[in-house]
């Protein structure tokens, strides 16, 4: 049996291996028992999931669980974008939300993620009451193999549709009406401006079509078709998994490429020369955007894997900003206790005030696309203009799988070892908020942490100059022995 651990985003696993049909229902057991524990439980939940492999099955199995315990349950249609999902848990004034999806995991993988009433991504205190939940339950799985036992209970689905207990619903309608109401449309619609769209296979097809058709933008979508294997890409939108959209934004003198992940919680930007611009100057964009076009003030939170830059405009425009392990459920409490502008994380999730406090790939390129209009500026241009504010920024990253033996090795060594310089730079400070973050006299950084999703050990590494990160990585490299 599975040991079922939340991490960063929820809890995911390789279909018919870890992710079967008995764990996504001892998961939603455990959410039931936690809203019941809560009060919640008159409040119902809203379920959705993306376009995997049976997402829509296993999204039917955690509904009978629901609706086996006497839960009211809104089950979407079809595929929808986590943070429509998300909007609808405010939306219906639900106690959360159940979503079917790995994210930007290869297709082999499924996931299950739960959201707050606020439709957050839930809190380490309430992820760890689930999993003492699912612990609990874990004895009543049958050592012979026959399922689940009494401590799950479920209500087959056409049963609990007679019941009144499940109905579906389209969440798209409610959530066009709040973007709506956060952006000009119409003014977004009136622009010439060609738009290439990849949405990666994954559920957030047709969504930038929807919101911009019947104006004068050319829109033209890639990938847009169901296709569980997400074939020749990993639906993550970085630059190796968006060669495709790249090309086609040169061969159609496109105005811009965008990208959102397999549930359209994250986005990718594609210049106008077909450069990809990563996440960190994405972030920084967008703050600038509120800062300075919407004239938006409040504070503004990042995960410590993001960049310096963001530091750098809070002082310039005289707003604080905050700084949170990995992960948006660390993010979304922060946003709404401070009523952050903007909450953003370096794997390209950003969430913004007047919206739910959850990353959304959907608005964060509406938004870019208005920042290009207001100032008349191509994506290039933007971030030249950014970086005569703030200076030159360079980041990359590399991703290592590592054994769980090796894992340890990496966590003793770098817990052990006394380092004062890296790359010939002088450490000036060693942060273990969440992995060893080595804070160099130059202002350059070096993260080494270990995923808490996937068997990978991460470097991350932001400086001045290209060269710079380059060495910056080999040398993390090297305390890694890798």
């Amino acid at each position: 049996m599975v040991s079922i651990k939340f991490g960063t985003d929820g809890w995911r696993g390789v279909i018919a291996e870890d992710f079967t049909f008995d764990n996504v229902r001892l998961c939603t057991q455990g959410v039931v028992d936690y809203v019941k524990q809560s009060g919640l439980d008159q409040k119902g939940l809203v379920i959705g999931y993306d376009t995997r492999f049976a997402s829509e099955d296993f999204a039917a199995a955690a509904a009978e669980v629901l609706a086996g315990n006497n839960i009211k349950v809104h089950l979407c249609l079809k595929p929808t974008p986590t943070p429509v999902v998300s909007y609808t848990v405010t939306a219906t004034k639900s106690a959360g939300a159940i979503i079917i999806t790995a994210s930007h995991n290869p297709g082999s993988w499924n996931g299950f993620k739960y959201k707050s009433q606020e439709g957050a991504s839930a809190a380490s205190e309430i992820t760890s009451r689930i999993e003492t939940n699912i612990a609990r339950l874990t004895p009543a799985l049958s050592l012979e193999g026959r399922g689940l036992g009494e401590g799950v209970k479920k209500l087959a689905l056409d049963r609990a549709l007679k019941k009144g207990l499940i109905d579906y619903m389209d969440p798209s309608p409610p959530y066009f009406r709040q973007l709506s109401q956060l952006i000009n449309l119409e003014e977004l619609r009136r622009q010439k401006l060609n738009i290439i769209v990849d949405p990666m296979y994954g559920a957030g097809a047709g969504y930038f079509k929807t919101l911009l058709q019947d104006g004068n933008i050319k829109l033209t979508e890639i990938n847009a078709e169901r296709n569980p294997l997400f074939p020749e890409i990993q639906p993550e939108p970085i630059a190796q998994n968006l060669t495709k959209l790249s090309h086609l934004v040169i061969e159609q003198k496109a105005d811009i490429g965008l990208a959102t992940d397999g549930d359209a919680d994250r986005v990718g930007i594609i210049d106008e020369k077909g450069e990809f611009l990563n996440q960190h100057q994405v972030l920084a964009l967008l703050c600038l955007y509120l800062l300075e076009v919407r004239g938006e003030r409040g504070a503004m939170i990042k995960t410590l894997t993001c960049t310096n830059m963001i530091s750098k405009l809070g002082k310039i425009f005289g707003v604080p900003v905050y700084e949170t392990p990995v992960g948006f459920k660390y993010v979304a409490p922060l946003m709404i206790r401070e009523n952050a502008i903007i909450g953003g994380e370096e794997s390209g999730g950003y969430g913004f005030r007047g919206h739910i406090p959850e990353r959304d790939g959907i608005l964060a390129g509406l938004y870019f696309l208005d920042f290009m209009i207001k100032t008349g500026k191509t994506p290039s241009q933007l971030l030249d203009y950014l970086y005569s504010k703030v200076g030159p920024h360079h980041y990359e990253r590399i991703d290592s799988h590592i054994t769980k033996a090796k894992r340890k090795t990496i966590v003793d060594r770098l817990s052990s070892s006394s380092i004062d310089t890296i790359a010939d730079t002088r450490v000036t400070r060693l942060d273990t908020t969440d992995g060893f973050r080595f804070f160099l006299a130059d202002e350059s950084w070096l993260l080494i942490r270990l995923s808490g999703t996937e068997p990978l050990v991460r470097l991350y590494a932001e400086s001045e100059s290209p060269e710079k990160v380059t060495k910056l990585l080999d040398e993390g490299k090297k305390l890694l022995g890798i």
